[in-house]
């Protein structure tokens, strides 16, 4: 019997409104943005954490990241939203799948993401366990993202289960 892989693909899509608190601190893919306004969140609003997340959790028929994590839950507030990851991969690999790849693009005019690009693949890999590409995207000056009022972010993942099939030679 050969061993053919369960596959199952799940997305995730995230938006935060910039917050009106000049302490806050902008974090994307796990990388602080000094000097950025940051946005507002029960944890520390990162929409690429969150839309990988939800993307991993989606695929693994699990649910999503307010389901797990909900903002009425105080022990939520102003977590690590790698740390949620960390904990989201966790059960995903509980219910016996594992993730082989991550897609992400995060759409904003601001900051420039291609001088951190490597570092939030690295943290957000490092995080789910497999590569992570992170695709940073203008919305050229268009709606509420181009008005630079926040932040959004998409993500596919791609998670696989060995199965056996019977059938196969």
């Amino acid at each position: 019997m050969n061993a053919v892989p369960d596959l199952r693909i799940g997305q995730g899509f995230d938006v935060h409104r910039h917050s009106d608190d000049p302490t806050r601190v902008l974090v994307i893919g796990g990388v602080r943005f000094p000097g950025e306004p940051g946005l507002a969140g029960h944890s520390d609003a990162d929409p690429a954490a969150h839309a990988v997340t939800d993307a991993i959790l989606g695929a693994a028929g699990l649910g999503d990241i307010g389901e797990h994590f909900p903002d009425t839950d105080p022990r939520w507030r102003g977590a690590d939203s790698i740390e949620l990851l960390r904990l989201a991969v966790a059960a995903v690999h509980e219910a016996g799948w594992r993730v082989v790849n991550v897609d992400c693009s995060v759409i904003c005019e601001r900051p420039k993401l291609a001088p951190a690009r490597a570092e939030m693949q690295r943290i957000l890999g490092e995080a789910v366990g497999a590569p992570v590409t992170v695709k940073g995207r203008r919305a050229e000056e268009l709606g509420a993202i181009g008005r630079r009022e926040g932040i959004a972010a998409l993500a596919v993942a791609l998670l696989a289960r060995p199965t056996t099939d019977p059938g196969a030679p």
